[in-house]
């Protein structure tokens, strides 16, 4: 505690206090697929995004493909817009809008601050994006651009006396599993060596969990996956064949964290989620099967497509599956793609699926 010198001589306590403001800040990302078919809907008419919830409200994204206001007739420009969906009168926020293409490159933004007096209120931008240099940017990007919107809910000033941390839980998981401490497990993958928790592998995957626990744990030599898996004493040794060591890296950061791994190679994403897909499916870790899916179902193109629809045909993936299936019978593209060895290989493993391809086509393909 500091003091102050009164004109009395008095020594006199000082106090201090502090307003806190704060804001809750979440991302969502609205993906408009073929923008083209759009194109005309007319001036007012909108696509909207589904409702996602920022700071106790409800909000949506809009788009007006023709434009929004009467001025804007000619439909010469997009018009963006965020709606209160549901909350309290006079909520503040603070938002940016950014139109982002492949790769998450921007091709437009704009920052609003504003208090929503009522539900089914919007604030955004007429002129959010000229249609014709939109038109361009499209077409070196399948059709497709991404409307990403980082929402600030500012909610009113309050005294807080107990500060509870985010949970940290995956960072303490993945500290474990870098550190080593109590390691009880090895894992033999691609002529490398994992030392891992038997509890942790076990309680992720049912698979794990057979081979550890399982019948079979104490078997001094069991063949698994083309492979033998030996247990010396209390010291497991499991031997996973056909699998590269940076994908096992992969599937067992996401054991230990629920999560994918911060850093992939851009250049060929496609084919890590490709391959952790398999092994997701492999050891039965659902969720991850599920995030790999959804990962590839924003990704394909046309030089993973082939590829892509044999694993997800193998490996029962019905919604990217579907994808595939979209991108190869849109117009223009087939030819591309056929020349490729993928498909070649596609044709050969999974012949029901090129009759699928042709029934929607309503041709037959000439495979060579």
């Amino acid at each position: 505690m500091a003091y102050v010198s009164a004109s009395s001589s008095q020594l006199l306590p000082e106090t201090s206090s502090r307003c806190v403001a704060e804001g809750i800040t979440s991302t969502h990302s609205f993906e408009v697929v073929n923008f083209s078919l759009l194109d005309g809907m007319g001036t007012g008419n909108f696509i909207s995004s589904s409702t996602f919830s920022v700071g106790g409200c409800d909000w949506t994204i809009r788009l007006f493909p023709d434009g929004s206001a009467a001025q804007n007739s000619k439909g010469g420009a997009v018009s963006a817009f965020l709606c209160l969906q549901g909350g309290a009168a006079g909520t503040r926020v603070k938002f940016i809008m950014h139109l982002l293409g492949k790769g998450s490159q921007s091709w437009s933004s704009g920052y609003r601050a504003h208090a929503f007096a009522s539900v089914g209120e919007e604030c955004g931008w007429t002129n959010f994006v000229d249609k014709s240099r939109l038109r361009w940017l499209l077409f070196g990007n399948n059709n497709c651009f991404t409307v990403r919107c980082v929402l600030t809910v500012i909610k009113d000033p309050r005294m807080q006396n107990v500060v509870v941390p985010e949970p940290n839980l995956r960072q303490d998981f993945k500290r474990m599993m870098e550190e080593g401490k109590g390691k009880d497990v090895m894992v033999h993958v691609d002529n490398q060596l994992f030392w891992c928790h038997r509890c942790v592998l076990a309680a992720r995957s049912p698979v794990f969990n057979a081979e550890l626990f399982g019948p079979m744990k104490n078997a001094q030599s069991v063949e698994i996956h083309g492979m033998k898996n030996k247990c010396t004493g209390d010291q497991p040794i499991i031997v996973i064949g056909d699998m590269k060591a940076d994908i096992f890296r992969a599937l067992l950061h996401f054991l230990y964290t629920d999560s994918l791994p911060d850093h992939q190679c851009d250049d060929d994403k496609n084919a890590v989620m490709q391959h952790l897909l398999v092994a997701a499916d492999r050891y039965g870790v659902d969720r991850l099967k599920l995030m790999c899916e959804e990962e590839l179902c924003r990704s394909v193109d046309m030089q993973s497509v082939a590829s892509t629809l044999a694993i997800a045909e193998q490996h029962q993936c019905v919604q990217l599956k579907d994808a595939c299936v979209r991108l190869i019978v849109s117009p223009g593209v087939l030819g591309a793609i056929m020349k490729t060895d993928d498909f070649k290989h596609l044709a050969a493993s999974c012949p029901s699926v090129i009759k699928e391809i042709e029934e929607k086509m309503g041709s037959t393909l000439r495979i060579q």
